[in-house]
Order: structure tokens, then C-alpha cells, then sequence
């Protein structure tokens, strides 16, 4: 049994061609729509649930393509505060109901634009060990919740000035990681039901188109326009999902 509402797959398909996109070459923190997009149509949960295999599946296929080029040395420092929080996150979840969970996603989502805005064109000054942990831990906590820790991940990451393929490969590498740590999590909490692997498994294939987009962007398309256009929708989508959390 899959989902068979035909609005999912409109939402669905561009937000895992987008996720995809992001992966393989215009930055992690683009995959932030994809969860807000889904859900406006089945619940959080269930659409975190289903694009978890597929981003499984995506990361194989960005690490195979950036593997050689990430720094090592970054991701020692960002891993574990990014797996504690993916700890704390499975616990939030295990406790929040539905209406929390829109709060959350809504919430992020409005401040991940509120940052987008206010950090565009700077970076700031390099964070030390106990802002590696902070951002790390909050990029582990949104990745388990809304798989959007892209954000909190960019702002250590960014002030570090790495050159381009170096910080897309980092967050390749790390966020593969963090991927199949989040296994754990959803597995305890029984969201990998038949409905939403069947429904990952038809919206899999989807998954290389994407990261080989991606790659094939990263020499020649600006990321502003894109980042712009996905804002706008995150922005959308985050705020309707604030809404609907006060209602009914």
C-alpha cells in the first residue's frame, strides 16, 4: 500500500528533486523545503519518514561523487554535537504530538528565512569549539526533525570560508552520517510502516536525478536565484504550517 492522494506527489516529487539538487551541488540547506512542502499534504512525521530512505540513497550517491574533496578534520569537530542532537531529537519526538510538530517545523522554517535574510552576504567570524557543538547539535536536532539541518550546519561552516566543492563535499560526507544515524530513531519510533517504504520506494528513483542535477549545477548556475525561489516557498509553506498548528 502506498499513498494514493495525487496532491502528495505534487509536492513530493519537487521537494525530493530539490533535496537531490542541494545534495549534489547547491548546498544541504536547500533540502529545507522538502519536509514543509510534504507536509502540507500528509502528516510531519510520515513525510520526514518517507524521505528518510531516499536521502539514504541520495547521500551514496553524493559521497561517491565528493567524497575525496571534504575536510576531515571539520567533520571530526562538527560530529558529535550533530549526533547528540539527533539523540535529543528522537526524544522530542517520541513525545510531541502532531500539532507540536507543525509548531516546530513552521517555527524553524520561519526562522531559517528570518536567517537566510539577515546572514545573506555575511558570513561572520569563524565559531570556536562550543559553537561547533551548538550548531552542530541544532543542524543534528532539525536533520532528525524536518531533515533540515543544512541551516544550523551553514552558519559554523560558512565563516569558515572553505573553497565550494570543499564545503559542499564536508556536508556531503557529514549529513550521510547524520542520515543513518536518524535510522535509529525512526525505527524505535515505528515510522518505516509498509505505506511509507512502499511510498519512499516509488519516489526513490527520483533520488540520482537529483544529486547529478546537483553536480552538474555546481560549475554553472548561480546559488542566489535558486536559494531565492526556495525561501520564498519555505517561507510558504512554513507559514501555513504555523497556522495550522493553532488550529482545530
Amino acid at each position: 500500500m502506498i499513498v494514493t492522494d495525487p496532491w502528495f506527489y505534487i509536492t513530493a516529487v519537487p521537494a525530493v528533486l530539490i533535496y537531490g539538487i542541494g545534495k549534489g551541488g547547491l548546498g544541504g540547506a536547500l533540502g529545507i523545503i522538502a519536509v514543509p512542502l510534504m507536509a502540507l499534504v500528509v502528516s510531519p512525521t510520515q513525510a520526514a519518514a518517507i524521505l528518510l530512505p531516499i536521502l539514504c540513497v541520495m547521500d551514496a550517491f553524493a559521497v561517491k561523487q565528493h567524497y575525496k574533496n571534504a575536510d576531515y578534520s571539520v567533520l571530526r569537530t562538527m560530529l558529535p554535537g550533530s549526533l547528540l542532537g539527533v539523540v535529543l531529537a528522537g526524544l522530542f519526538l517520541s513525545i510531541t504530538p502532531e500539532a507540536g510538530l507543525k509548531l516546530l517545523i513552521g517555527s524553524l522554517s520561519l526562522l531559517f528565512c528570518l536567517q537566510y535574510v539577515i546572514k545573506q552576504g555575511d558570513a561572520g567570524e569563524p565559531a570556536g569549539k562550543a559553537g561547533a557543538w551548538w550548531w552542530s547539535g541544532l543542524g543534528g536536532f532539525s536533520s532528525t526533525a524536518i531533515h533540515a539541518g543544512g541551516g544550523p550546519a551553514s552558519i559554523y561552516l560558512l565563516p569558515l570560508k572553505l573553497e565550494k566543492v570543499t564545503l559542499i563535499a564536508t556536508m556531503a560526507v557529514l549529513f550521510a552520517i547524520i542520515n543513518l544515524a536518524k535510522l535509529v530513531p525512526y525505527t524505535l519510533l515505528g515510522e518505516f510502516d509498509t505505506t511509507n517504504l512502499m511510498t519512499a520506494m516509488i519516489l526513490m528513483p527520483l533520488a540520482p536525478v537529483g544529486v547529478y542535477l546537483g553536480v552538474w549545477l555546481l560549475h554553472r548556475v548561480s546559488q542566489d536565484v535558486v536559494y531565492r525561489l526556495c525561501y520564498f516557498f519555505l517561507f510558504v509553506s512554513g507559514l501555513k504550517l504555523f497556522v495550522d498548528s493553532f488550529s482545530g
